[in-house]
């Protein structure tokens, strides 16, 4: 019935500032929003009884536990841990894509910059106080007006990235499951991106992948994790760059074959790489990816933003509207897909 109560936990790690929730409960008054914090199911409890809409980070019980589950929203937006879990046979699952957009376009144009302009070998000198003679020789930049940008994955955050690249000049390519249709129809923040897909310069289909590479001196590698795309960029790839091409993963650590990537730095194949994600996090001492002197590593860093939450509780309350309303869920899920 249409004036039945709709029983909503918010199931967070850390807690979610109340005017936020408030703004859930806003939404509409058959809303019933409750808001728990856990790092573990055991801590709940038995709290599952009538919830029809789950909000998580992470956490989410089995079918059996919470028979009146219909719908969960992700406080995240990759779902390759998320896929095998027994809930995806009987609900729907839909994600926080596109919150992530500004932070992480910005991170992949901070990370072009930096090899741009030579920031590493900045730092080195620096840190051996030294000021070199053949300065020419060691810092004259890349403009990056004379560059092609590569974007494998053309989503949200692809998407900003082209906006931000435009800015600078460059030339824009982009591969896409679909080049078809360039729109994007999912969850946007406004005033961002490339909605139309207006800003590409050229679009290449998945297969014609290594083409697009050939083209390229940066690659920004903003695909999900699936089966088809992991080891996505593997040798083969790689020996299709341009040898001073920069590849800047923001994805997930298995779009690339880890170890082709550093044979690949150590050959001089290709002239570096910016990663934010890796096969195993963290990142093993061990790995020779830590001292390649033509790699910059962060820690799983380029999504953080201080409005994460403040963004998220926007997009979930657009979808709380749309499921009270019966419409269609924005960033839903297709599990035969993988995102």
């Amino acid at each position: 019935m249409m004036n039945d109560r709709i029983l909503v936990l918010v199931l967070t790690q850390s807690p979610i500032p109340d005017p936020l929730i408030e703004k859930l409960r806003a939404v509409s008054p058959r809303l019933i929003v409750e808001h728990r914090t856990a790092n573990t199911l055991d801590e709940l409890g038995d709290v599952w009884r009538g919830v029809e809409v789950l909000y998580t980070t992470g956490l989410a019980p089995l079918p059996e536990a919470a028979p009146d589950l219909r719908w969960v929203q992700g406080h995240f937006a990759g779902v390759d841990h998320f896929l095998n879990h027994p809930l995806l046979r009987t609900i729907t699952l839909t994600t926080a894509s596109g919150i992530h957009a500004p932070a992480m376009a910005e991170y992949i144009l901070m990370m072009i910059l930096a090899f741009a302009h030579r920031l590493p070998r900045m730092v080195e000198y620096q840190r051996r106080i030294k000021w070199p003679k053949d300065r020419w020789t060691l810092f004259v930049p890349r403009e990056l007006g004379d560059t092609t940008l590569g974007i494998v994955g053309y989503g949200s955050i692809g998407r900003h990235t082209a906006r931000l690249a435009k800015a600078f000049g460059m030339e824009v390519l982009a591969t896409k499951r679909h080049v078809q249709h360039i729109s994007d129809d999912d969850w946007q923040l406004p005033n961002i991106g490339d909605p139309q897909g207006a800003l590409v310069d050229r679009w290449y289909a998945p297969a014609q992948l290594r083409s697009m590479l050939a083209e390229c001196d940066y690659v920004a590698v903003t695909v999900p994790l699936t089966p088809e795309t992991r080891n996505l960029i593997s040798t083969a790839e790689f020996k299709s760059m341009k040898s001073d091409a920069i590849v800047i993963n923001v994805a997930r650590g298995g779009v690339i074959d880890q170890a082709a990537l550093i044979d690949a730095l150590r050959a001089g194949t290709i002239g570096g790489a910016g990663l934010d994600v890796f096969t195993e996090e963290p990142l093993p001492a061990s790995s020779p990816l830590w001292t390649l002197p033509n790699v910059i590593i962060s820690p799983h860093v380029s999504g953080f933003t201080p409005h994460y939450d403040e963004r998220a509780m926007t997009l979930f309350a657009e979808n709380l509207r749309r499921y009270v309303n019966s419409e269609p869920l924005l960033n839903v899920v297709d599990v035969n897909r993988g995102y």
